[in-house]
């Protein structure tokens, strides 16, 4: 059968926060682009992750301010969480967020939008199964790879023969989980299980490592686990899953191995927050050349081009951090290199993230463990957040802040603030990085009292100079 190859400049593969935008440019710019999406428009952070997670963060903070109220001399009294109407609540803002980038792709001219799954079939030759059975073939000198990733799940004895969730099917549950074990414990695993601890559900983590979340510093992450022990949640450290059962009652019982111990928890629901792994295995990219890593992404080079020349890979699907804000940077990397001939690249960028646990944690630049085996010499200051004038006030003394400043150049290395608005915090101190501002500006700067931000006054005062 003669193949009928449709040529374009460019084909995306995947409508995520890097190839919807990467997608208009080009072609407001003039090019013939296709941009292929088998599922919804806006990928993971509009459809299954910071979207309507945090959406449903924002419910469970007002049921649990409700139930703080008497400390605060309001006499108020939580009635009952209707968790149907936070899922319709939740769905409707994830509707509108991918409704409006769809419309904007159809409307904008020299695209074309083409719902399907692709794959490779040469170099540069790509075969679309539409969702009605029929196929079209593309061809373009630049393709880019912007597939995303999907909840992994682990090869845990038992697991296959229950009813478990990950991180998207728990969004559309539709009733309270009387008890919600997680395997996990992670920003995804955290989040959830505060979340549903906040809903009323008994909340159980077990997680493998010595910590949670094991890419912060120890001191971090311990004082998250002694918030949200506080808060009545169960955590599990060192703890493996041996065996997963169902149970006579229609529980689920894990069978652990705590610290070389065996013991069984049961609960009514169980999370699996494991991690994700990069959307490839439909790629079908033995047609290019292209060997994956061992975790299933696409190596790139810093200018995020593979090993075949004119193919490019962004967001998460290439290995690198997994956040909305890095795939957005991404699409303007290519944006610089591939429209205006530039040579921007992935070098030195700093990454931001939060973690939306309450209150916030915040982050930036080097944690202490990666700075020590860096071999730097720096500084540590470390503030609780009882000690910041505006969080007793408002309430929110949980958490600390922390920053670590290199010891001649006085520039800040990175920052860790967990508390109110962490978030927020941290971003001041990436401005003063990317400014490479000395820690000594920020420590005399004059902030509007009373506020958090006023806190980095005293916080680097801790320093010497």
């Amino acid at each position: 059968m003669v193949k009928d190859f449709k040529n374009f400049d460019a084909i995306i593969i995947g409508a995520g926060q890097g190839g919807t935008p990467l997608a208009t440019t080009l072609a407001k710019a003039g090019w013939q682009v296709a941009l292929v999406e088998r599922n919804h428009v806006g990928g993971t952070c509009i459809n299954y992750g910071c979207t309507p997670t945090k959406t449903m963060i924002a419910s469970a903070r007002i049921a649990y301010l409700i139930k703080q109220a008497e400390n605060y001399g309001i006499n108020l009294t939580l009635k009952s969480i209707d968790l149907s109407k936070i899922v319709q609540r939740k769905q409707e803002i994830v509707d509108s967020f991918r409704d409006g980038s769809k419309n904007q792709l159809l409307s904008t001219s020299g695209l074309s939008f083409i719902e399907g799954e692709a794959s490779f079939i040469g170099k540069k030759e790509i075969v679309v199964s539409l969702q009605n059975q029929e196929k079209k073939y593309l061809k373009a000198e630049k393709i880019i790879i912007n597939t995303g990733t999907s909840p992994a799940i682990p090869e845990i004895d038992g697991l296959a023969n229950v009813k478990y969730l990950d991180s998207t099917a728990i969004m559309e549950l539709t009733s309270i989980p009387e008890h919600l074990l997680i395997i996990g414990g992670g920003y995804v695993g955290l989040e959830f299980g505060q979340m549903f601890n906040r809903f009323g559900s008994k909340v159980t983590i077990i997680q493998r490592n010595s910590q949670l979340l094991p890419n912060e510093d120890k001191d971090i992450s311990q004082e998250i686990s002694s918030i949200l022990q506080k808060e009545g949640l169960s955590i599990h450290l060192e703890t493996e899953v041996i065996k997963v059962n169902s149970s006579e009652k229609k529980k689920i019982s894990l069978i652990l191995k705590e610290k070389k111990k065996e013991k069984i928890v049961e609960g009514t629901h169980l999370l699996v927050a494991t991690g994700r792994i990069p959307n490839t295995s439909a790629l079908d990219l033995n047609a290019t050349g292209i060997k994956t890593a061992k975790d299933g992404s696409i190596p790139v080079n810093i200018s995020l081009e593979t090993i075949v020349p004119g193919i490019f890979a962004i967001g998460d699907v290439n290995g690198g951090p997994k956040f909305t804000h890095i795939s957005y940077d991404d699409f303007r990397i290519i944006t610089n290199n591939i429209l205006h001939k530039k040579n921007t690249h992935t070098t030195g960028r700093l990454l931001p993230y939060v973690v939306f646990i309450d209150p916030q944690l915040g982050r930036i630049g080097l944690t202490e463990k990666k700075a020590k085996d860096l071999g730097y010499d720096y500084q540590v200051a470390k503030m609780p957040m009882s000690w910041v004038a505006r969080a007793i006030e408002t309430g929110e003394t949980a958490g600390l802040m922390k920053v670590l400043v290199d010891s001649s150049s006085k520039q800040i290395l990175g920052a860790a603030i967990l508390g109110i608005e962490g978030g927020e915090i941290m971003a001041i101190l990436q401005v003063a990085m990317m400014g490479k501002l000395p820690y000594t500006e920020l420590r005399d700067a004059i902030f509007a009292h009373p506020s958090i931000s006023e806190a980095l006054n005293n916080l680097f005062e801790m320093l010497e100079d």
